[in-house]
């Protein structure tokens, strides 16, 4: 059964160009082999690490997406751990990850927003009258009476 995987490794900062491009190539003839698939490659480029490791503070960063089973990927791990070069490497399953994404996605999709629905407030309430010169007629608000309060006889 494959598996989506994120294979994420730091290479020495000496390594040249040459020697990164035979080590992403090696690693893609491993998983190519084990009938496996590298769906992308990215190299994420010279970077300062948050601690040193193996002596180094900044290493170069390669992300590999693997599409493989357990057992190639344990064979991966086993070819990146033995390499001189590879200072760090970490691998994520992705899949899951995908799945809870997707059913995430799927449950917002099939809420209705409310900015989508229309609103009901009638025309004439929405605007209000205009003011015109002639509007004597208006009425004042009725001056409120204080309560009569009773004196108590002394």
């Amino acid at each position: 059964m494959n598996r989506v995987y994120e294979v994420m490794f730091i290479v020495r900062p000496d390594a040249t160009e040459e020697d990164l491009d035979k080590l992403i190539e090696g690693f893609s003839t491993t998983v190519t082999g084990g009938s496996g698939e590298v769906t992308a490659v990215e190299k994420l480029g010279r970077r300062r690490l948050a601690y040193t490791v193996r002596k180094f503070n900044d290493g170069i960063y390669v992300l590999l997406t693997v599409a493989a089973d357990g057992q190639l990927i344990a064979e991966l791990e086993r070819r990146l751990r033995v390499t001189e070069s590879v200072i760090k490497f970490i691998t994520v399953r992705m899949d899951e990850e995908q799945k809870r994404l997707a059913k995430k996605k799927a449950l917002r999709d099939s809420k209705v927003k409310r900015s989508a629905q229309p609103t009901f407030a009638p025309q004439a309430a929405a605007a209000p009258a205009p003011l015109t010169p002639d509007s004597s007629a208006v009425e004042a608000p009725a001056a409120v009476e204080a309560p009569a309060v009773a004196e108590a006889a002394v």
